[in-house]
This record gives C-alpha cells, structure tokens and sequence, in this order.
C-alpha cells in the first residue's frame, strides 16, 4: 500500500510527506564602545525564558567577534514562530555578564527594546517578534 501511495504521489507532483518550512534570522548591533572579547547572542522562542539572569535559557546561540563596533550572527533552519534575541557584550571572554551593583558592566541587547529600566524590564512578550520569513532584525547596544 505504501508503494502504491508513493507512486501516486511521484505522478501526481505532489508530496504525501509535507516539510516543515524554514527560515533564517540575520541579528545585527552596532556602536560597541570596543572590539575586546565577542558577543553572544541568545535565540529564545518559549515564555518564561526571558530574563534569562544564568544564560541558560536560550533555544540557540551564537557567539561571534565584535570589528570595528559591529557584530552579526545568523540562525539558519528556524521553523516558523515567536522568537526573542538578547546578547552580551563578553569583553573579558569570561562567559558571563559582568554586573555593578545591579546592571551589567558589559553592553546589552534585547530585541524590540532601545533602552532597558526598572520601569521597561523585560520578558519573552515584550521582545518577541514573528519569524514567517528571512528576516534581519537590528539591535542597539545598551550601556548602564
């Protein structure tokens, strides 16, 4: 019975075995204060995942070299879907952020956000964004 389907399908053009579409996310951030260290980058796509304090939260990461204050990192085959970035600065390659008392010592990103406050935290919601097609999304870095 199998065979007999799957030669329908071969004459028909058609598939019986529908696959899943896939895309890919292009981050940009530019204006890095230096080009020490790389920059992660931190693709999430669940509630609850953001603010990720231990960076252990993400889907997929990517961490790259900063040149000349710019850095870049593409995630390729990504399903259709809600999706949220943040990245770090991680100047001394110690694979944390480096905090003050309360805020990072390192530049940061989240996705949809230009500045970041006791009174615009973030969260999965409010940085999330759809991937339907490729797309490229630019993120400003955020000093404290």
């Amino acid at each position: 019975m199998k065979h007999i389907l799957l030669a329908l399908s071969l004459l028909s053009g058609s598939t019986l075995f529908a696959s899943e579409d896939s895309y890919t996310l292009t981050v940009e951030a530019d204006n890095f204060k230096n080009d020490k260290g790389e920059v992660q980058f931190s693709l999430y796509n669940k509630e609850g995942t953001i603010p990720d304090k231990k960076l252990n939260l993400y889907f997929k990461k990517k961490r790259v070299k900063v040149k000349n204050g710019y850095a870049k990192a593409t995630f390729n085959n990504l399903p259709q879907g809600k999706y949220a970035v943040s990245f770090y600065h991680d100047e001394n390659n110690n694979h944390k952020i480096d905090k003050g008392l309360v805020m990072p010592e390192e530049g940061v990103g989240l996705s949809n956000f230009e500045t970041i406050n006791f009174f615009n935290l973030p969260n999965f919601k409010s940085a999330s964004f759809i991937v339907n097609k490729n797309i490229k999304k630019e993120m400003k870095v955020i000093y404290f």
